[in-house]
């Protein structure tokens, strides 16, 4: 049962709930009172705490919302709420979600930290290396949260011992920094912490050390107070038409909202713009919100190219502005976070946009925890209400929410993997141990290097392939006289595949039929069950291509009547692209099979690619075009996520791809052939549940397939994927195994490009 727990106020995450009831109905659990939620020691986690939902508001599909009383509670797999410092709800909220066994997104701790603006402005001068106004920071002994000697550009930090004797410090501190060549731009600087709230004014000497003197009396320790210049807003020529009246001095205020997203990468949201009066700070609240683009136009930058590249820029920046606050904020202990599960996954970052030596600047003032998230939130329901479609906001976030619940959902799961791979799968292994997977796995190398990186070794030769219904039954009987009672069964070795299949049967565990993977696993078997499937529009057979198992001589006479030439002869159970060829005529198809049935007759002779099922090759038709991989995750036969790459041509006659690209060069139009077609492809087969890798040429007259791999892409895909696009295949695999279908982006797109040339 997946839960996301928001504790508190629904003002701020009411659009998140909704979109995350539409992609998960009933998963997401608004807790608006103390009364309805409770802490028992956890299971799992000595210290820690399970939080238990007796009662709360679930939302589903559609928009519709029901307060529902749970019995037995529900079990939180991932909680959040209002924990901003001085909210109404801040106390309880932060007590329920305080040491927490599940992943919490944000604790009162880490609020109030990330409230903080000397610590916040610090991190992003000096781990982000961001632009922030000139800031003079006093604090007392050593209470604010930074290293001893804190360095970073444009911040400088001074400790007291006591403000009241060290008035004359203060005052060469002060002129020194009004003095000094960072102020030189600056006219006026403002105050902040301390008693009293903010101030500004001029920048004289006097005055302002003896205010900020006022201000340090009764500092507390964990208190500090910082001058900071006042950085006025670019002032650019105006746009036309232009008018004759006087132009007041404005400010603006870019607020940027951002989140933790797949593979724990920041990624901006959203961007809100607040406009005010230059001689006064433009403050969350104050104004109604208002676009990046149009501000940027009223501002008088014209160019729609300046304005793109100011937006690429302030992505950058709020990313990076993340990436450092999640750095510094990992370095803290699990006491100072509110919990070893507690983490950051939502913040904003402010932004000005200044002239700096005649060059357009963007200087990050500060974060927060909420207010961005209001700001943003409030300027999508104001686009609503003018026609506007709805934006990404809630669907980023609330894919954010349920991915980290879904991860802490598999932790501790009992993993049986069929088959270690070789070099090439060593990420498995990593990855199971991030994501707390505990691993079985059945293996025909007994000193394979993966022994000692799972959780159960169980060593049984399984290489000869068209033995695997007596291997089955051996596995099953293994697996149950070490007592073991996985919760799931698969493999992501091509050679393992159908023994996984036939497990997961035995042991009454998910996963497509022995029959369905025995289909796909076997090329020339595809093919012509595929030729057979004739319902639809267009129908499967539409893809499929004409072809001929090849086991003796004879075979290739008789297949040379039915295959045009030239044609591709390939190993029936090949992988790895290993002895495919074009071949012009039935001379070089004779030769070609001699050569592979002589050199290539048992594993023993090139493991992993496919000769425990024996040497049979297939010829089938010459397919001109472009060759493709579509990475596929299906769920119940439904598809949730669909992945393009390009391979480069190969070196004819053999068919290894020379190079490889992803995303996709191609329209948007044609990818969506090459995903319906492998689905479609997947489906006829009876390919309903798990990750899937299927090869195409994309033709003139559209995609035709090659052959379907029932089992995760192999070589860089999945490492490729997940740089691109955030989601893992190998996760996606695991809950789909579980049951669970995986939330995946509803509208994936790529934050990288990456190419590649095979060096062969």
């Amino acid at each position: 049962d997946m839960t996301v727990c928001v504790l508190g106020s629904p003002t701020a995450f009411l659009p998140v709930l909704l979109e995350g009831g539409t992609r998960c109905p009933g998963a997401m659990v608004l807790c608006l009172s103390p009364a309805w939620a409770s802490r028992v020691p956890s299971e799992t986690s000595p210290g820690a705490w399970s939080l238990l939902l007796s009662r709360g508001v679930s939302f589903q599909a559609g928009g519709h919302s029901t307060l529902e009383t749970f019995a037995p509670p529900r079990r939180a797999n991932y909680v959040t709420g209002t924990f901003a410092t001085g909210g109404p709800e801040s106390g309880w909220v932060g007590e329920l979600a305080r040491d927490l066994d599940c992943p919490t997104g944000g604790s009162v701790p880490l609020a109030h930290r990330l409230e903080d603006t000397l610590v916040t402005r610090w991190v992003l001068a000096a781990r982000a290396a961001l632009p922030v106004p000139p800031t003079l920071a006093f604090v007392l002994g050593a209470g604010v949260d930074l290293p001893a000697e804190p360095v970073a550009p444009g911040v400088r930090v001074v400790r007291l011992e006591d403000p009241q004797g060290q008035e004359s410090l203060v005052q060469e501190e002060v002129g020194a920094f009004l003095g000094g060549t960072a102020m030189e731009p600056y006219s006026q600087v403002g105050m902040v912490g301390g008693h009293g709230g903010g101030g500004q004014g001029h920048a004289e000497g006097a005055a302002v050390a003896q205010a900020v003197g006022a201000r340090l009396r009764g500092l507390r320790e964990e208190d500090s107070v910082l001058l900071e210049a006042l950085v006025p807003t670019a002032r650019l020529p105006a746009p036309p038409p232009r008018s004759p009246a006087p132009r007041l001095p404005v400010a603006l205020r870019i607020c940027t909202l951002v989140c933790r997203s797949w593979g724990d990468r920041p990624q901006l949201c959203q961007v809100a713009c607040g406009v005010g009066r230059a001689e006064a700070p433009v403050r969350h609240g104050a104004a109604l919100p208002q676009g990046l683009d149009s501000s940027l136009q009223q501002w008088g930058v014209v160019a729609s190219g300046q304005r793109q590249a100011l937006a690429t820029r302030l992505r950058g920046a709020a990313e990076a502005a993340m990436a450092a606050l999640l750095a510094a904020e990992a370095e803290l202990s699990p006491q100072q976070r509110g919990g070893a599960r507690a983490h950051t996954d939502l913040l904003g970052v402010d932004f000005l946009l200044a002239c700096v030596d005649d060059a357009l600047e963007l200087v990050a003032l500060s974060a927060n925890s909420q207010r961005c998230l209001e700001t943003c939130l409030l300027a999508e329901a104001m686009g609503h209400a003018v026609g506007e479609p709805h934006g990404d906001l809630p669907r980023l976030l609330a894919e954010a929410l349920l991915h980290r619940a879904q991860c802490h959902l598999v932790e501790g799961k009992d993993i049986l993997l069929i088959g270690a791979g070789g070099v090439s799968k060593s990420f498995v292994w990593e990855a199971a141990r991030d994501y707390g997977l505990r691993i079985h796995l059945v293996e025909s190398d007994p000193q394979h290097f993966a022994a000692g990186l799972v959780e159960t070794f169980l060593p049984y030769d399984s290489r000869e392939h068209r033995r695997d219904e007596e291997h089955a039954e051996r596995v099953t009987e293994l697996v149950r006289s070490r007592g073991l009672r996985p919760h799931a069964c698969l493999s992501y070795w091509d050679d393992c595949v159908v023994l996984a299949a036939l497990v997961c049967q035995r042991l009454g565990l998910r996963g497509s039929s022995p029959a369905a993977v025995r289909v796909a696993k076997q090329k020339s078997r595809t093919h012509q069950h595929l030729q057979r499937c004739r319902r639809g529009r267009p129908p499967p057979a539409a893809f499929a291509v004409p072809c001929r198992r090849l086991r003796s001589h004879g075979d290739v006479e008789r297949a040379a009547g039915a295959v045009p030439f030239p044609a591709v002869a390939k190993l029936e159970f090949g992988a790895g692209g290993v002895g495919v060829r074009l071949v012009e005529n039935p001379g070089q198809c004779h030769a070609h099979a001699a050569r592979l049935w002589r050199d290539l007759r048992d594993d023993a002779d090139h493991p992993g690619i496919g000769l425990g099922w024996g040497n049979a090759m297939l010829l089938m038709e010459y397919v001109p075009g472009t060759e493709h991989d579509v990475d596929l995750v299906v769920f119940q036969g439904r598809l949730l996520g669909a992945w393009v790459s390009d391979n480069g041509p190969t070196r004819l006659p053999a068919f290894l791809e020379t190079a490889a690209c992803l995303p996709s060069c191609l329209p948007t139009d044609r990818q969506a052939q090459l995903v319906r077609a492998a689905l479609q492809c997947c489906l006829a087969c009876g390919l309903r549940d798990g990750v899937f890798n299927v090869e195409l040429k994309l033709a003139p007259s559209g995609p035709r397939l090659l052959e379907i791999n029932p089992r995760m892409g192999g070589f860089y895909l999945r490492d490729w994927i997940r740089e691109v696009y955030g989601p893992d295949l190998l996760l996606a695999a695991v809950l789909v195994a579980l049951g669970l279908p995986p939330v995946l982006p509803a509208r994936p797109l790529p934050r990288a490009h990456l190419a590649g040339v095979m060096c062969l």
